[in-house]
């Protein structure tokens, strides 16, 4: 009995060798290989490149439009043709009219001998003056020195003043100077007739240049104010209330092809061109 135990012990014992030497010789077979971590590697950060900003529109570029004179007014010569740099001009005659409540409260027309100077005028609930550039017709400037002259005017004494004041009609005032003289003649009506002439003369300036203003205002702002502006200028040149009738054809001929302009207003330009060209003939 004893040594059938003693033998079944061997046989477990030998089993258990058997079993750990088999599990050592495949674990010597089938090496693990421990798992290295992999190594840090820094992956470099790309800033986003700005994006460019677009550059700013100034105020009163294209697309928008202001209520004001055009620059074009002042920018472009008298006679419709693109003006060059200013000349330095030295005035030696200076016409002032003030009426309160007239469309126009104040004229200030001053010039040289060649007819090139500037008008300044207040219109009816305005607060600033506004100014344009000038340039009188030989005509018209043959007709001043002519009335003058026959006034002697820097020589003369005489007051032009009619015995009634007519003050609410509009007071003139009437400056010349020249090679260190001046004199200055006020009055608001006269019966002296080269003093009427040199009056009527400067009114019909006036009346060319507040209409100029006037239809390039509405041709920028107000292009449908310009048919009765065209009105205007017809009747003026009727009346015989333009002073050169024909030193307005090159601007009327230039808003007579300006397609700003509506056609019945382009129309009336050439009309009144070719009333002018005809009482040329």
């Amino acid at each position: 009995m004893k040594k059938i135990s003693t033998a079944v012990c061997l046989v477990v014992v030998m089993c258990s060798l058997s079993a750990i030497v088999s599990a050592q010789a495949r674990r010597s077979k089938n090496p693990r290989t421990p798992k290295k971590a992999a190594p840090e590697t820094s992956v470099p950060v790309t800033k986003p490149s700005p994006t460019p900003t677009p550059p700013s529109v100034p105020l009163g570029g294209s697309g928008s439009k202001r209520n004001e004179r055009p620059a074009s007014a002042s920018a472009a010569g008298q006679n419709g043709t693109p003006g060059g740099a200013a000349a330095k001009i030295t005035p030696v005659y200076f016409y002032q009219f003030e009426r309160p409540g007239f469309q126009y409260t104040r004229i200030l027309i001053e010039h040289d001998d060649a007819g090139r100077g500037q008008i300044s005028f207040l219109k009816h609930d305005f607060e600033d003056l506004m100014t344009d550039p000038i340039e009188l017709s030989p005509v018209t400037v043959s007709t001043i020195k002519d009335t003058l002259a026959a006034m002697n005017f820097l020589d003369s004494a005489e007051s032009y003043q009619y015995a009634k004041d007519y003050g609410h009609l509009g007071n003139i005032t009437y400056t010349v100077r020249r090679d260190g003289r001046e004199r200055t003649a006020k009055f608001n009506w006269t019966d002296h007739k080269h003093a009427r002439m040199l009056m009527d003369e400067y009114r019909r300036i006036t009346n060319e240049y507040t209409w100029r203003f006037e239809i390039m205002l509405a041709r920028e702002n107000q292009p449908l104010q310009t048919p009765g502006l065209m009105d205007t200028i017809d009747r003026y040149v009727g009346r015989g209330e333009i002073s050169d009738p024909q030193h307005l054809i090159p601007f009327l001929k230039q808003l007579s092809t300006d397609e700003r302009l509506p056609l019945m207003a382009r129309n009336r330009a050439e009309k009144i061109i070719k009333q002018i060209e005809k009482a040329m003939k």
